[in-house]
């Protein structure tokens, strides 16, 4: 599967041996609709096979309350490495993985490499 990206979308899905990678726009603000659109379009992306996914956090500007719940919801990914770069990134991440429970084992992570032997080593 290549890259997804329909116009005006705020985030690519990209599929790259056998694993996820959302990436979201720097400077975004996440709604639960972009929230419920990335989750479909993971869904989609994996039928019935449940994968790793990577998602690139990096400098999004905001997520809402309503968008944080719906990555609560069990989807298609079945461990979910949260990649930033600043220590926005972390108090996002942090903040989301203190008030919610992940429906899959998830971590954050700021070096690409650590994140993906992560997603691997639970393949």
């Amino acid at each position: 599967m290549g890259q997804v990206d329909a116009n005006g979308a705020k985030e690519t899905l990209e599929a790259v041996d056998g694993l996820l990678h959302l990436r979201w726009r720097p400077g975004v603000h996440i709604q639960v609709e972009d929230a419920q659109a990335a989750m479909a379009k993971v869904n989609d992306a994996c039928g019935t096979e449940r994968r790793g996914m990577l998602v690139d956090m990096a400098a999004v500007g905001s997520v809402s309350r309503e968008a944080r719940a719906v990555w609560s919801i069990p989807c298609s990914a079945s461990r979910i490495a949260l990649l930033g770069k600043s220590p926005v990134d972390r108090v996002l991440a942090n903040f989301f993985l203190g008030v919610h429970v992940p429906p899959c084992p998830t971590r954050f992570f700021t070096s690409r490499s650590e994140a993906m032997e992560w997603l691997t080593a639970g393949v």
